[in-house]
């Protein structure tokens, strides 16, 4: 079983007009095989969150901890903190130009398993991931993100994280830009990898419309860049039916 533990994390991001202070002392704990819904309204630190704990280097941790299996992941580049077990979906993936699909997926995958995969195995691997996710094999020659629609980067993303095995996934708005279909393909897509890894997944959103496809064990509010109130599959539903305006107000 793999923990990811985040103790008391404070967090500022680096302006031009100087360092600004977002999160306030966040404690969560995910497990593996556990599903965490980060609930709140824009602003809250729900992105800030999922961003430091990868290592974007816009965001300047002024206190606290964050520990995979009792390894440091502070202290990680972000390539060792991919090694370690941790995937980052983005919200809003870049573009890579000139590099495609499935050499970005190949590279990457030798870089997390430390060898390349064998051909012959490889290519079926990643042709059955792509069936699965509704992506037409052609995909593969395509450049990294570049043109592609939102519905196309998401299954790009949970594609990679289905592939790269990781023991933690961090969803950061994952349903943002997706109609009711490739809403479905996706949530199908992340419950195939959790059901086949026991992968705990930190899945940050606005609405509960992605919770119907996946469930979650704990749901987590945030607001002004603290978690002000958990619970479970219960507390989703009454954020849809009240909104958040009562953590705003308080």
């Amino acid at each position: 079983m793999s923990v990811l533990e985040i103790k008391n994390l404070q967090v500022s991001v680096i302006t031009e007009a100087g360092n600004k202070e977002i999160l306030r002392g966040v404690d969560l704990t995910v497990r593996s095989g556990e599903t965490h819904a980060i609930m709140g309204p824009n602003g809250s630190g729900k992105s800030t969150l999922a961003y430091s704990i990868a290592g974007h280097p816009k965001y300047l941790i002024t206190g606290g901890s964050v520990t995979l299996d009792g390894a440091d992941v502070l202290e990680m580049s972000v390539d060792e903190r991919a090694k370690a077990g941790l995937f980052l979906a983005m919200q809003y993936p870049v573009e890579v130009p000139g590099v495609s699909v499935s050499n970005f997926l190949r590279t990457a995958v030798t870089a997390i398993r430390g060898e390349a995969p064998k051909v012959r195995t490889w290519v079926g691997e990643v042709k059955a991931a792509m069936t699965s996710l509704n992506i037409d094999t052609a995909f593969s020659e395509r450049n990294v993100n570049e043109g592609f629609s939102g519905g196309e980067k998401k299954r790009h993303e949970i594609l990679q994280m289905e592939l790269l095995k990781p023991k933690i996934a961090i969803l950061d708005e994952t349903d943002s830009g997706l109609d009711v279909d490739a809403l479905r393909i996706v949530s199908e897509g992340v419950n195939r990898v959790k059901d086949g890894s026991d992968l705990g997944v930190m899945l940050i959103t606005h609405y509960t419309r992605i919770l119907r496809y996946i469930k979650p064990d704990f749901v987590h509010v945030f607001a002004n860049g603290k978690i002000v109130e958990e619970g479970g599959p219960e507390l989703a539903d009454k954020l849809e039916e009240k909104g958040y305006a009562e953590y705003i107000t308080a």
